[in-house]
């Protein structure tokens, strides 16, 4: 895996939200319940930028229509969105986080 350096831990408060752009990708860094998660940064549904959503309950939720991702599978959790995000590995190494492309 070609890991990226992408943020570091004090960039990121609990239960918030990073957009980061890497190679040419958009995505979201979220930390929820003490754990980091990256996924694609734009809804599947409607172009919104998820890291302008709402966490929940191991859920990014969309600011547009509210669909809703599971932060650990990408997986579509409700209407209006039936695909799911992209979800990529994430690893910390000290105060940095990492992500795998």
């Amino acid at each position: 895996m070609n890991w990226i350096k992408i943020a570091s831990v004090d960039q990121i408060a609990a239960d918030e939200l990073l957009a980061i752009e890497v190679q040419g990708k958009q995505l979201a860094l979220h930390q929820c319940d003490d754990e980091l998660f990256i996924t694609d940064n734009v809804c599947t549904h409607q172009y919104a930028l998820l890291s302008d959503g709402f966490l929940e309950d191991g859920c990014i939720e969309c600011p547009l229509h509210q669909a809703k991702f599971d932060l650990r599978t990408g997986q579509a959790m409700c209407a209006p969105a039936t695909v799911g995000v992209q979800t990529y590995p994430v690893k910390t190494e000290g105060q940095d986080i990492f992500v795998a492309l």
